[in-house]
């Protein structure tokens, strides 16, 4: 029997190892969606509207908080190392306005670097998204909440 605990202990301690040094590594998880370049190519500002729009992409997870808003799709890329925290490592954000008549009038899209909103490239215009201040408002305002909000005091 020594011989065979002998056996048993040099094999259970590698695979023990083995499983530790597994759990330590890297684990991405995706979040959301974003149109790839080549489907936001077949969208045509000034010609395509919300349902032309739902047809090629799909409806978004995210829309404008008011009537005639962008739709704003989002993927956040995340990885988890060991037993920390998740940490986010890109975001992606499409923003495709729309004008008064229902026709796109500008894609954008922006990403994450340093916590800031970036524009990566822009179709159309320079003035930005309509309602993109309410995109910079939503990154801006994270962290930044007082303790006395949230019991009413």
């Amino acid at each position: 029997m020594t011989k065979l605990t002998h056996l048993t202990r040099g094999r259970v301690f590698p695979i023990l190892a083995l499983v530790l040094i597994m759990g330590c590594a890297p684990q991405p998880s995706f979040h959301g969606f974003v149109p790839s370049e080549a489907a936001l190519a077949e969208v045509e500002v000034g010609r395509d509207t919300r349902d032309t729009v739902a047809e090629k992409l799909g409806r978004p997870g995210a829309a404008g908080l008011m009537e005639g808003a962008g739709w704003y799709y989002v993927q956040s890329d995340w990885v988890r190392r060991g037993w920390s925290a998740p940490v986010e490592i890109d975001r992606q954000v499409v923003a495709i306005s729309f004008d008064s008549a229902d026709r796109v009038s500008n894609i954008e899209r922006f990403g994450i670097d340093d916590g800031q909103v970036v524009a990566l490239s822009r179709r159309v215009t320079d003035t930005g998204p309509t309602g993109g201040s309410l995109l910079r408002r939503l990154f801006g305002n994270l962290g930044r909440f007082a303790p006395g909000l949230i019991d009413g005091g």
